[in-house]
């Protein structure tokens, strides 16, 4: 996985090296590109989001095959123990102080933290370099994923009507990103990518408000001291940060430690993920203006010199090193290096983890099962569509180039795909009486708002066509 970082790295290296050692060739290179139109700054700010789109896109299908995996051991003679694989209990237990969790709660409070953390890197990097920056693109995604949120639970809870399992209203309000984006991957570039940057900003958005609602609604009771410790910890990396340290091995450290303190603390601890996201600098440290005479000293040196040991020629080539990685800022490099192993291996794991669900013994007619199902395929689609067209309506946000309300229909639909945050959130909040009927809600209401999103997609194709 380092393998992509070091590829960006060596991209970096030679654009700058190209310009210093070609600049006549550059020059005579530049003039003859001013026959085609002006490059702009979008292009450069599109490209990460445009990898975080393939990354997903494949992630989805990945996800998709595990799931099916895990429904079909966990309804094959194997079911018991597959099942029991998962309660495992796991961890360190020294005296007075246990860390011993089953493996099922690592997968979701540990491996888990990492998802959240890279949500809220994406998050921070469209909101601050990309295609969120200008407030009123953001408030159409923000629109949408409020009324994605508000009228799902609201026809949730009036489904329930006070009856046990009420209390699980945030399984409905999170939509899967990998599974979205695998969905429009079907169509390439006969959907337009306005609505492939509404859908991702409208998932990020939901799952960052689910997992705030987990760390408020669904902890237990809070220490006060294991709170105080968590904000300490918050305290020393930004003073850390401040004072010019940049080991990713000392903020990973801290990271951990943030993690066992809000553990105990009564917050849920995936919340430190979100934390450290958008804590994280979305600034490169070192400029273009800076770097490139670092990289003129090393260059300039005759070719075949001895530049190991205490020699300057060595101490320029160390210094051009450290220049070029800081040439990316923290939030991009750990964006490049983490989310190829959130969506190809924590995502996976969690489906293996949590989609197994035996479907004997089900009554299909369970309050819950059906609660979370209408709760997905209706209140979403609804919600999201309703709030769309008041944020229009009331001028606070704009319809994004190429769009239209067939596309808004279909994308409100494909919301309905809850998975990830839903399984998450529904393994806090039912019992596990309840947990079956629960999950075989959110893989109904899923499939469901699947297939109604993908066929509107196509009908407006085919209608564009014609």
């Amino acid at each position: 996985m380092f393998a992509y970082e070091i590829a960006a790295r060596r991209l970096l290296r030679t654009r700058l090296c190209g310009d210093l050692l070609n600049g006549e060739r550059n020059i005579v290179r530049d003039k003859n590109k001013l026959d085609g139109l002006p490059p702009e700054i979008v292009d450069a700010l599109t490209k990460p989001f445009a990898r975080f789109l393939r990354i997903e896109a494949v992630a989805g299908g990945l996800l998709l095959s595990f799931t099916l995996a895990a429904i079909g051991l966990a309804n094959s003679p194997w079911s018991g123990p597959f099942l029991d694989f998962w309660e495992t209990p796991l961890g360190v237990h020294w005296g007075q102080f246990d860390l011993t969790r089953s493996l099922r709660h690592w997968v979701n409070d540990g491996l888990m933290t990492l998802f959240f953390f890279v949500i809220a890197l994406e998050l921070k990097r469209a909101l601050v370099l990309g295609e969120l920056r200008h407030p009123r693109a953001a408030a159409l995604p923000i629109a949408a994923a409020a009324g994605g949120m508000i009228f799902p639970v609201g026809i949730f809870l009036l489904a329930m009507d006070g009856q046990a399992g009420a209390g699980g209203w945030g399984t409905v309000m999170a939509t899967d990103t990998a599974f979205v984006i695998g969905a429009l991957a079907l169509f390439g570039a006969a959907i337009p990518a306005s609505l492939r940057v509404f859908l991702v900003s409208l998932a990020i958005f939901d799952d960052v408000g689910a997992i705030m609602v987990v760390a408020i609604g669904y902890g237990d009771d809070l220490d006060f001291i294991s709170l105080g410790l968590a904000a300490g910890l918050l305290a020393l990396l930004l003073l850390l940060a401040r004072i010019g340290i940049r080991s990713m091995a000392v903020y990973s450290l801290l990271g951990v430690a943030i993690w066992l303190c809000f553990d105990r603390s009564g917050i849920h601890a995936t919340i430190t993920g979100v934390i450290l996201g958008l804590m994280t600098p979305a600034g490169a440290w070192v400029a273009d203006q800076r770097l490139r005479p670092m990289l003129y000293r090393v260059i300039a040196h005759p070719k075949g010199e001895n530049r190991s040991g205490d020699t300057s020629d060595g101490k320029d080539l160390r210094l051009a090193g450290r220049a070029i990685r800081e040439s990316l800022s923290p939030l991009e490099r750990l964006e490049i290096r983490l989310h190829p192993w959130v969506s190809f291996a924590i995502m996976p794991i969690f489906a293996l983890a949590n989609a197994g669900v035996a479907f004997s013994g089900i009554n299909f007619n369970e309050p819950i099962l059906l609660s979370v199902f209408t709760g997905l395929v209706v209140g979403k689609p609804l919600g999201v569509l309703l709030f769309i067209w008041l944020a229009i309506r009331l001028r606070f946000a704009t319809m994004g180039p190429s769009l239209d309300w067939g596309y808004l229909a279909a994308g409100a639909f494909l919301t309905g795909i809850g998975f990830t945050m839903s399984f998450f959130i529904a393994n806090l909040a039912f019992t596990s009486a309840l947990l079956p009927a629960a999950k075989i809600g959110i893989l109904a209401g899923s499939a469901i708002s699947a297939t109604i999103g993908i066929f509107i997609l196509l009908l407006r194709i085919h209608i564009k066509k014609r």
